[in-house]
């Protein structure tokens, strides 16, 4: 397979790719929803009580939510790096990502003790786009690297890595006690095939990614490049919501 590296790097670095932004704001409000039903939940206001961390219908929808948002983040450093995204420019975001998970470390410390989130979605984040950037020019070798990720936590587990210091690789003989669990293992595999499609896409089907999008999804492609504030933010204001609610209605 020939590879053009050389198309990929004539990408217009003012150019938007509405249909990846819309991708990734559907999966925020997807995540939205979801937390909705996990904070009614949570408080006792969903009947019948729901067992979200063994529900298959849960948990089905979690790992496709996480898998999409890893995926489009894979596909957008595609297209930041075609783009000739400066380092300044990665490493102030990626300063970013990195700050907001030692937040939410320390704000679930605080509320939810016994499983407070030590390697969430961000903290995953944070590490697969060092590593997912080292790797970029692997070009086509990022679809078995990814798929090597995917399967090696089915292959092997030691209870070396059950501990809070180790279970970021993932690689457990169980799962931690936390309300948010993302770590490299097996996830980098979906931000590697996001790097890959986007490389791909951006050499072979241009169009499909700068393709033109329906008035009607504009917002939503809006709303996906908010993604860490979005994150960072929603869960407060529906807890505040409910809370409000349930006080209005006393």
């Amino acid at each position: 397979m020939t590879w053009d590296r050389d198309r990929i790097d004539r990408i217009d670095r003012c150019e938007r790719f509405d249909r990846l932004d819309a991708l990734r704001g559907f999966a925020m409000l997807w995540m939205a929803a979801y937390h909705f039903a996990f904070n009614l939940n949570f408080l006792g206001l969903l009947e019948p009580r729901q067992d979200f961390p063994q529900d298959p219908l849960w948990t089905a929808q979690r790992t496709a939510i996480v898998a999409l948002f890893l995926f489009t983040a894979g596909a957008g450093q595609a297209l930041a790096m075609a783009a000739g995204q400066s380092s300044a420019r990665f490493w102030t975001r990626w300063a970013q990502i990195a700050g907001c998970a030692l937040l939410v470390s320390l704000a679930t410390l605080l509320v939810l003790p016994q499983s407070w989130i030590s390697f969430g979605v961000l903290h995953g984040i944070a590490l697969m786009l060092l590593l997912v950037r080292v790797t970029a020019p692997l070009g086509p070798w990022l679809w078995p690297l990814g798929l090597a990720a995917l399967l090696l936590p089915l292959l092997v587990q030691h209870p070396f890595f059950d501990t809070r210091w180790t279970n970021w690789v993932g690689l457990v003989t169980h799962k931690p006690v936390t309300v948010d669990y993302v770590p490299l293992l097996p996830w980098l595999g979906l931000m590697l095939w996001g790097m890959a499609v986007g490389q791909w896409l951006l050499a072979r089907r241009h169009a499909l990614l700068a393709g033109a999008l329906p008035g009607a999804l504009a917002p939503l492609a809006a709303l996906g490049r908010w993604p860490l504030s979005f994150y960072m933010l929603h869960q407060p204001l529906l807890i505040g919501a409910i809370l409000t609610w349930v006080w209005l209605a006393a």
